[in-house]
């Protein structure tokens, strides 16, 4: 999947909306984001179109909003810390279209960036609504979707707009085209998913296109018990997905017809009851006392997967394997995150939960790709087709 990019389009002088990811957590009371993470993120991206001369008018929602102005999620701070980022002014509008922001926009001189209000205070973003899209097309001559982290959303700034725009990608969503489709595509062998998270529901279609690819399957977290009661294992009052029972066994054979290994924990942490200060102990996974709950894989299941994650030479990551909310039941997370990190390996991690453990982990800087989106980039392993990636030019 190759897709042009702001590098393949005449941006000199040009007026560039570029479609960015700015929903950033940003403190009520004080009106400063405590995670700028996403801004930088883009950066790659502004500072090229800044360097070519363009006039930048970037778009994003913060929030919920759910169609309605809401004082707490106006953008102004997120261009006030943008400002400081790039060490030049970043003007912030009062709205994302009309007259006024189309006599502003037009004011703009080379090399300025300008970021437009809340795209979330219209329903007619998230309704895709053509005459809202033809509006925000308005104020551009080129159309830049660099907000992967939206890109499974056919909303009128990620998908509509780009019907009245030549529309390409900025180097955001460049990189991340890259990894997970090169992943899925052309992958260096062995290739490991380490897979977790609380539900099977929430991944079997990601189960179901990524079985077809790898080597090796690593099931943690609380998803693992639905495997391991399939199995024959009693796991105690852990959550159970019991609908699920027939397909994890199902997953089991497909995975064993294709030579495909599959590690399900040997031990576990278990715990009293779902709390962090619970008492728990490590136990074998045929172990686990009656009405005791499994929160955490045990360090047999760490040594296990260790074992065979280091002879892989692509890994992807997505779902913790415990309770790592709860600083007891984090080690197996923490222990996964700092061996991915250590391997010779291309690495990817995917999913919100997952880069957080990575970043609290402290190992964040030795991962080859993070991914900026959790639903977008699990959309993309399970081989579904992207709005805002599938309107983007093809080079």
């Amino acid at each position: 999947m190759k897709k042009k990019t702001v590098r393949d389009i005449d941006v000199k002088g040009k007026k560039v909306l570029v479609r960015v990811d700015f929903n950033v957590p940003l403190d009520v009371n004080t009106k400063k984001i405590s995670d700028d993470s996403r801004i930088r993120a883009a950066l790659p991206t502004l500072k090229y179109l800044i360097d070519q001369g363009s006039k930048v008018i970037l778009c994003s929602h913060l929030g919920r909003p759910k169609g309605k102005v809401v004082e707490d999620m106006r953008m102004a701070p997120v261009a006030k810390r943008l400002s400081e980022i790039l060490g030049r002014h970043v003007k912030s509008t009062t709205d994302c279209i009309g007259p006024e922001i189309e006599a502003e926009v037009a004011e703009l001189k080379d090399s300025d960036v300008i970021l437009l209000e809340n795209l979330r205070f219209y329903t007619d973003e998230e309704k895709n609504d053509p005459g809202f899209a033809k509006s925000l097309a308005r104020l551009g001559e080129i159309y830049v979707n660099d907000a992967f982290g939206t890109a499974h959303r056919a909303h009128a700034s990620t998908a509509g707009v780009a019907d009245y725009l030549p529309a390409v990608a900025g180097f955001l969503m460049e990189k991340e085209i890259d990894y997970l489709g090169g992943a899925l595509a052309n992958p260096e062998r062995p290739f490991a998913m380490i897979i977790g998270g609380a539900k099977v529901a929430d991944k079997i279609a990601l189960l179901e296109n990524i079985i077809r690819k790898i080597d090796v399957l690593v099931i943690g977290g609380g998803m693992a018990n639905t495997f391991l009661k399939a199995q024959g294992h009693d796991v105690g009052s852990s959550k159970v997905e019991d609908d699920q029972l027939e397909f994890t066994s199902e997953l089991i054979e497909k995975a064993s017809a294709k030579n495909v290994k599959v590690l399900l924990p040997v031990d576990v942490e278990a715990a009293e009851e779902f709390t962090a200060q619970a008492n728990h102990k490590t136990v074998s996974i045929d172990d686990v006392p009656k009405g005791w709950m499994v929160l955490d894989i045990g360090p047999k299941t760490i040594k296990m997967f260790s074992d065979e994650i280091k002879r892989c030479k692509t890994i992807v990551w997505n779902g913790p394997m415990g309770v790592f909310e709860f600083p007891s039941f984090a080690v197996g997370t923490k222990a996964i995150a700092s061996l991915v990190a250590s391997v010779n390996a291309t690495t990817i991690v995917g999913g919100g939960d997952t880069a957080a453990a990575v970043e609290a982990a402290g190992v964040d800087s030795m991962i080859t790709h993070i991914s900026t989106g959790g639903g977008a980039s699990l959309e993309f392993l399970e081989g579904k087709e992207l709005p805002g990636i599938a309107v983007l030019q093809d080079k």
